[in-house]
């Protein structure tokens, strides 16, 4: 996946009868606030998905989620109560029963969500290298995320929730239905931090 930031400034030209003098914002300041400050997750509706570690797999689902959870450096529980929110409650699925297509959620089709850490969703490339420093600290990561599970675990049902292995070397395999990828930002505007109840 490319990641493209486009200015919403427009260089500034002032015409005199032999040069053009050219007022740019400073593209340092941009960057910085164009930095992720959220959590992020990419949910892919699959046919099928698993995790292996150390050649033996240790978390499989059939049809339904998977989630690649990314967490920042100044992520509250309020952001890991959205994403179980939205995640659930997204209508990736048709209904069968009328056939309409994006109807229902995973929960309402009683599928399987497999959930697998992925600190490099904040990866900024610095150069050629990819620099992860926005990401949560491991040692605060692992933690928060095992209370992300667990909040999905009392949303849904224990035994539809399966993870991988928090900070291993996996090997994650799908097969995406559709294809049908989404990304979730918990910084949107529809965080919902009013009160107000958000379409269904």
């Amino acid at each position: 996946m490319h990641s493209v930031s486009i200015s919403p400034y427009f260089a500034s030209i002032f015409c005199t009868k032999n040069k053009q003098k050219f007022l740019l914002p400073s593209l340092n300041k941009h960057h910085r606030n164009l930095q992720i400050r959220a959590m992020r997750a990419v949910v892919q509706r699959v046919a099928s998905a698993s995790v292996e570690v150390d050649g033996r797999i240790v978390s499989e689902i059939g049809p339904g989620l998977l989630v690649l959870v990314g967490i920042h450096d100044s992520d509250t529980e309020s952001d890991a109560d959205y994403i179980c929110r939205k995640v659930l409650n997204m209508r990736l699925f048709t209904n069968e029963n009328t056939g309409k297509g994006w109807d229902q959620n995973v929960m309402q089709r009683n599928y399987g969500v497999l959930l697998v850490s992925q600190f490099t969703l904040y990866g900024i490339l610095k150069g050629n290298k990819p620099d992860f420093h926005v990401a949560m600290p491991p040692q605060t990561a692992k933690p928060f995320y095992e209370s992300i599970v667990d909040k999905f675990r009392k949303a849904y049902k224990p035994d539809a929730v399966k993870d991988g292995v928090f900070g291993a070397m996996m090997k994650v395999s799908l097969v995406n239905d559709g294809p049908v990828t989404m990304q979730l930002d918990s910084s949107q505007p529809s965080k919902n931090t009013t009160g107000v109840a958000e379409e269904s």
